[in-house]
């Protein structure tokens, strides 16, 4: 993981026993050690079925931070989405509704706000039941200071940081609406946001091809040969929409999360969004 090692394990009590993920956290700030248990127990008071769950954690000195999570069974959304075969239309519909959601959580619903700054495929994991549970939300206070900019980078998760990333302004909640926009077009079309194994130049970079897509009206090629997708044009529509007012380059012009998850739900008329620079 981004944050250090992740172990498998196990709890056991005289009755049961629990599969569990351990990770152990590394590059933690100078007040990190302060920190530590505070940002754990805000994590560990959040509560939605979009989230994976903290079961505990270990604090003994700087070498054994721990943080105990549910054992989530079919690993992240990245291998779902990039494997061989291109998975269920409605099931990928239902994770990107997820992940709108458990964020939203984060931004709107939590006593201290959670802006995760990490939002991508690697970090939304799958249960038993494919619903999308998001990984790693309040760790990015724990990194070392001055680090959560470039580490972003090194993680070598580029394609999904919001441009005020590289422009030293203040970071909002507004970043992870970005970096959804891009998981979300990513979930519509099954393909990585930049993919140089691209037959056509046109679509080696995903929000271009998207965006010539929907303004020569042939969105169809984005879900070409997925015919569930293929009989679902009107969702299709507005999912892309709802994708591009998210990657917008001015973050005031991006919906909030909460505002997104109601474009979904058809709570709220969604306009044909500019595209962003």
């Amino acid at each position: 993981g981004a944050f250090g090692i992740v172990y498998k394990g196990e709890l056991s009590s005289s009755n049961s026993r629990t599969v569990v993920a351990v990770k152990k956290l590394d590059k933690l700030a100078n007040d990190g050690e302060n920190e530590f248990k505070t940002e754990a127990s805000v994590i560990a008071r959040t509560h939605h079925k979009n989230l994976v769950r903290l079961v505990g954690f270990c604090d003994e000195g700087p070498e054994k931070k721990l943080l105990v999570y549910e054992f989530m069974s079919h690993g992240s959304l990245a291998d779902f989405l990039f494997s061989q075969s291109r998975q269920q239309w409605n099931k990928r519909i239902r994770i990107a509704y997820g992940v709108a959601r458990g964020i939203s959580y984060l931004h709107e619903e939590c006593s201290t706000q959670i802006i995760h700054c990490d939002i991508k495929p690697q970090n939304i994991l799958l249960d038993d039941s494919f619903e999308a549970r998001i990984s790693d939300f309040g760790l990015a206070k724990l990194l070392m200071k001055g680090q959560t900019r470039t580490l972003t980078g090194i993680r070598g998760t580029r394609g999904y940081v919001a441009p005020e990333w590289f422009r030293n302004t203040a970071v909002t909640a507004k970043v992870d609406v970005y970096s959804y926009g891009i998981v979300l077009l990513e979930t519509i079309c099954c393909r990585k946001c930049m993919d140089i194994a691209m037959e056509n130049e046109e679509e080696i970079l995903l929000i271009e091809w998207v965006y010539d897509c929907i303004h020569s009206r042939t969105l169809h090629k984005l879900v070409k040969d997925d015919e569930e997708a293929l009989s679902d044009m009107k969702q299709l529509e507005k999912l892309v929409k709802v994708a591009i007012w998210c990657i917008q380059e001015d973050p005031n012009v991006r919906p909030s999360m909460r505002r997104v998850v109601h474009m979904l739900e058809g709570v709220v008329e969604i306009p044909m969004p500019p595209f962003p620079n």
